[in-house]
């Protein structure tokens, strides 16, 4: 793994990415209270030059919820090692914007039901019904 963060094949420049370390939360080994292994990888989406226009736009679309003031923070700490932490966190944020920089799908052409299955609907509907009359009471 590398700490590259790869968008739709365009690799975005480390120095538009800023990283930070604090202590990582939960369990762990003898050292867990002196290293600092939680990694925190953020981006600055509203102003970077590295994605084109189209994409960007997207993005800040698909994302507008998770962003504040335009960045994007990802942050990894399931591993004890710093460098996995770092390598995760690269990889989610690289999945994020991977994701949200997707063209929109395609829009839904209307279809109709075929007749077979229209028919096959009602009769079911038919022997269903038949079923429920058969299990009524009829008293005096």
């Amino acid at each position: 793994m590398s700490l590259d963060v790869v968008v739709r094949g365009i690799t975005i420049p480390p120095d538009e990415l800023s990283w930070r370390f604090s202590r990582s939360q939960g369990p762990g080994g003898q050292s867990v209270n002196t290293t600092d292994s939680q990694a925190e990888l953020s981006f600055d989406l509203a102003t970077t030059t590295a994605l084109p226009r189209v994409l960007k736009e997207r993005a800040l679309r698909a994302l507008a919820g998770r962003l504040s003031a335009g960045v994007i923070t990802v942050a990894a700490s399931e591993y004890r090692s710093q460098l996995r932490n770092r390598e995760a966190a690269a990889a989610r944020l690289s999945a994020l914007l991977t994701d949200a920089t997707a063209p929109p799908p395609k829009p839904r052409r209307p279809t109709r039901p075929t007749r077979g299955s229209v028919e096959r609907r009602l009769a079911d509907k038919q022997r269903r019904a038949q079923t429920k009359r058969l299990r009524r009471y009829e008293g005096e």
